[in-house]
């Protein structure tokens, strides 16, 4: 410095120079909207509600279309011109060609172009552990897919585990890290087989097949919501009540369903989070073990688990079948803050003459004032219903809100005022053109 003179340069102009005349310390102070914000689509009961049917019809118009939490326990069915596509890790809006498929969770391979993130990897080791550790739990199975989720997310919380980007750079670092881990199980789980050498030799193939593919994550979504305008759209897997943290624990699966799920699994921030559209399902279903108010273990049951073919798509497990369940649903918008609602397979109702819905929770006849978080207590409450009449028609053919039977309406409009949400899509059949709008 010489004189005071500001000498300080930025692309050789004067920094201080540069601040005065962007307008400094005040124009950092002006709030500023998001450029982008980004819209996500999620599970607001137990899972299998149809989001990947909501997610591939949002997903025409859009620009980028991120998974951000989960694995391939999850799975997703999307019908488009007559061909059933059945997605376990894969976004569903990856039948969109123009847009990005983003993955935020964990190894994927497919034809489509998508991009990986700091994901962490599921290994084959994974899932002979997870078999080994449910074996040695004290208490009844969790009635989980066994996928290997569960050790991937536990290894991640014991800073041990491998992601995708030590398995694309050097891979002697990563064979080493590999092999202690390995050991490490195999110490835990003295009967543990597992062919360490043979992992690697597969592993080494997708390491090179996968680099092209792998990105930074933060960078990629920071570039897509600071840049030109983008329509960025997430998909959340699984669905609220199955969240670590606020779902039926213990009875739930690894990771964060809900809406701070997007933040943590995509290095979103908060603020560029616009709309939530929560998935429900016109009944409730469930599928493994855990308490179940709603259920219907009689000819209701068998008939919506008949009609809706309610088979898990990961598993292939029957699921169990019981009146749409409101108690939980309005739980489900307290945690995720619910911009609309979809209500899909309406139409598996058709044929019932009257139809029943939970609207409240009582325990030893003294009223719940909300959602358990002690599954002790939700086993054992009484369900008040609402019964509203049926329309014992198709609702098939439907295509506006109009054309809907007067019941179907009601049916409608009757979860509208009782979540104080908006119902925005109503599906009655599998494919995209099934899907009413409402607004």
């Amino acid at each position: 410095m010489s004189n005071g003179q500001e000498t300080a340069c930025l692309n050789g102009e004067p920094a201080v120079k540069r601040y005065r005349e962007s307008g400094g310390v005040e124009a950092l102070r002006t709030p500023r909207e998001p450029q982008n914000r980004v819209t996500v689509v999620l599970g607001a009961q137990w899972g299998d509600e149809g989001k990947g049917k909501v997610v591939d019809l949002l997903a025409m118009d859009a620009d980028i279309v991120c998974r951000c939490q989960g694995g391939n326990n999850a799975g997703h069915t999307v019908v488009v011109d007559s061909v059933e596509y059945d997605f376990h890790l894969l976004p569903s809006g990856v039948l969109n060609k123009k847009a990005v498929s983003f993955i935020g969770i964990r190894l994927g391979r497919s034809g489509f172009p998508f991009s990986l993130n700091l994901a962490k990897y599921v290994f084959p080791l994974a899932t002979i552990v997870y078999c080994f550790s449910l074996c040695s739990l004290c208490f009844c199975s969790l009635g989980t897919t066994k996928k290997g989720i569960g050790p991937a997310y536990s290894s991640k919380a014991a800073r041990n585990g491998l992601r995708v980007c030590d398995l694309v750079s050097d891979f002697s670092i990563f064979e080493e890290k590999f092999r202690v881990l390995a050991s490490h199980f195999q110490t835990m789980y003295p009967n543990l087989n597992i062919d360490v050498d043979a992992e690697l030799e597969q592993l080494k193939g997708y390491a090179e097949r996968l680099r092209p593919l792998v990105t930074d994550g933060v960078y990629f979504m920071h570039k897509g919501l600071t840049g030109p305008s983008k329509k960025i759209l997430v998909e959340g897997a699984n669905a609220a009540l199955l969240d670590i943290d606020f779902g039926t624990y213990p009875f739930v699966t690894s990771s964060n369903c809900t809406v701070g799920g997007v933040c943590t699994g995509l290095g979103v921030p908060p603020s560029h989070i616009g709309r939530v559209y929560g998935v429900v399902k016109a009944y409730t279903t469930r599928v493994g073990v855990g308490a179940f108010p709603t259920e219907q273990d009689n000819d209701t049951g068998n008939l919506l688990q008949s009609r809706g073919r309610e088979f898990g798509v990961t598993t292939g497990r029957r699921r169990r079948c019981g009146w749409l369940d409101l108690v939980l649903v309005r739980y489900a918008h307290m945690v995720n803050g619910f911009s609309a609602i979809a209500l899909t397979k309406l139409d598996i109702l058709d044929t019932l003459p009257e139809i029943k819905v939970g609207v409240a929770y009582t325990v030893d006849d003294k009223p719940l004032p909300s959602f358990p978080a002690n599954m002790d207590v939700l086993t054992k409450v009484s369900v008040t219903y609402e019964t509203l009449p049926g329309w014992c028609c198709s609702t098939e053919g439907a295509r506006n809100f109009d054309e809907l039977p007067s019941q179907a309406q009601d049916y409608i409009r009757f979860i509208e005022n009782f979540l104080q949400v908006p119902v925005k899509w109503v599906g009655v059949g599998k494919s995209r053109e099934s899907m009413i709008k409402l607004f």
